[in-house]
């Protein structure tokens, strides 16, 4: 498991991978060429990804859960942490959650 502030990237079993995910086309990169996981909304600084892969929204999930493949590895960067290295793999993407009075929100920066 790797953590870089309010997000959480586990390892996934490849065979664990439903088929219409796998075979997604993903997110765009931002104009940087990044796989952005969680972009801040007051400082605009982004947990990102760099090096070959695609990012995969899972459809209907308000909770913002994402699926991140990586043929060849990659880092996960941030301009306020240290870079992440990631191994080659599929990869579960979570953003971490808190609950207001009434309800639960994807904790933004």
């Amino acid at each position: 498991m790797y953590r870089q502030g309010d997000v959480l990237i586990v390892p996934v079993d490849a065979e664990k991978v439903p088929s219409y995910l796998a075979d997604a086309s993903g997110e765009p990169r931002d104009v940087r060429g990044r796989l952005v996981l969680a972009l801040g909304e007051v400082t605009g600084h982004a947990h990102a990804v760099t090096g070959p892969g695609r990012l995969i929204r899972e459809p209907g999930d308000a909770s913002g859960r994402m699926l991140l493949h990586l043929p060849s590895g990659g880092r996960v960067v941030h301009e306020e942490h240290a870079a992440i290295p990631l191994p080659k793999g599929w990869f579960r993407v979570v953003r971490q959650r808190e609950y207001l009075p009434g309800s639960v929100r994807v904790v933004a920066d």
